[in-house]
């Protein structure tokens, strides 16, 4: 006889995302270079940049080792704009399997985030071993501002691709609009240049970036001889939690609406 199991809303929840993040992880590795290419990539590209940092401040950048400085600021870009991307994608890529019950787009969502996340996470890992078999420098003064700083930058990530992801459902379009408005990201968030290297007076035109305020305060949390003038955390959790909030109750309100168009 057949034993029947009954399972709650959470367990159902979380086998949906846990199924749904396997097959990610099977459509996004399924090509030649795999997992490999994902840290080959940055890695190269962190290299690149830090030479030509190097040529302008030599070894050092504002009291932070060049290399180190390059690797936390591209890391979190790509991570902050991957995530983003990949949350926004993930609802309408899924919406095949919204005929079923139990998959909800909370749930796409989650889980195209947690993959890219869990990308991120390697890739982290092997810049931190080429950095230990290279010779440099490894140093993190304060880990929880650090684990922080990551977290809400992350939670960020999530948050505006969740908006964008229920508005593509509306209208496609909004897709480009995305696209073009993350593209200036990489110039104005801190990643080639610091806040430092600018005048005061300027500072304004950049730190409403919170984007800026989680890289900078990652260098501080690295080493605190950096310093953290003109940006704040208190500032960048505010955001984000402004960011949440928002983007839950836009999903709360609309998701069944968008999911049947």
């Amino acid at each position: 006889m057949t034993t029947v199991t009954k399972r709650n809303k959470w367990e159902i929840w979380r086998d949906v995302i846990f199924a749904l993040f396997a097959r990610e992880i099977r459509t996004g590795f399924n090509d030649k270079f795999g997992l490999s290419w994902a840290v080959i990539n940055p890695v190269i590209f962190i290299f690149v940049l830090s030479f030509l940092r190097g040529r302008l401040s030599g070894g050092e950048t504002h009291t932070i080792p060049t290399f180190t400085f390059m690797a936390i600021g591209i890391l979190f870009i790509q991570s902050f704009l991957g995530t983003l991307g990949s949350t926004a994608r993930s609802m309408k890529q899924n919406k095949a399997l919204y005929a079923f019950r139990q998959v909800q787009p909370i749930s796409a969502v989650l889980a195209g985030g947690l993959f890219h996340i869990l990308v991120k996470a390697f890739v982290t890992v092997g810049i931190v071993i080429i950095m230990y078999f290279m010779g440099m420098d490894i140093k993190l003064s304060n880990p929880l501002l650090f684990i922080a700083c990551i977290f809400l930058l992350l939670l960020s990530a999530l948050s505006i691709g969740l908006v964008f992801g229920v508005a593509e459902l509306f209208v496609k379009e909004v897709s480009k609009i995305r696209e073009m408005l993350t593209r200036p990201m990489f110039f104005i968030s801190g990643v080639f240049f610091s806040l430092q290297d600018f005048p005061k007076e300027y500072w304004y035109l950049l730190n409403w970036n919170p984007v800026l305020h989680a890289i900078e305060m990652t260098r501080y949390s690295v080493y605190t001889t950096y310093g953290q003038e003109g940006v704040s955390f208190g500032y960048l959790a505010g955001i984000v939690l402004m960011f949440t909030f928002f983007a839950l109750a836009m999903y709360q309100i609309t998701w069944k609406q968008a999911i049947s168009r």
